[in-house]
């Protein structure tokens, strides 16, 4: 049995949760900005933009949904198919290293993120 030493939250109910939550502010956020960009936008209108304080929230959350989501959803994958009875006594060794690279890579993606859109 896996335990959920590794989940987000501990909980089944609240990483599901979690996950529709981060899923409609991905929505908003992605479907914002193609509206945006079908409506044509200049250089200096994206700028001004992304200047403003409320865009760059939203853009953080989106980017912390992002990385949320994806966290649990590689969470769940790596839980169920890297696992001792499929891969013989190397499969929890390789389910831990999976989430530390996955996990890494998501906070230095969230790290790059936040000094995009503060600088």
């Amino acid at each position: 049995m896996v335990t959920a030493v590794t989940s987000l939250s501990r909980s089944g109910l609240s990483d599901w949760l979690v996950q529709r939550v981060t899923a409609v502010i991905l929505l908003a956020f992605f479907v914002f900005i193609a509206s945006k960009l079908l409506g044509g936008v200049s250089y200096l209108e994206w700028r001004s933009l992304f200047d403003q304080t409320w865009m760059k929230v939203f853009a953080l959350m989106a980017a912390l949904s992002l990385a949320a989501h994806a966290w649990i959803g590689m969470w769940g994958v790596f839980t169920d198919y890297l696992t001792e009875r499929l891969l013989g006594n190397k499969g929890n060794l390789l389910r831990i290293s999976f989430q530390l690279i996955t996990s890494l890579s998501l906070v230095i993606y969230v790290i790059w993120a936040v000094q995009i859109i503060w600088s």
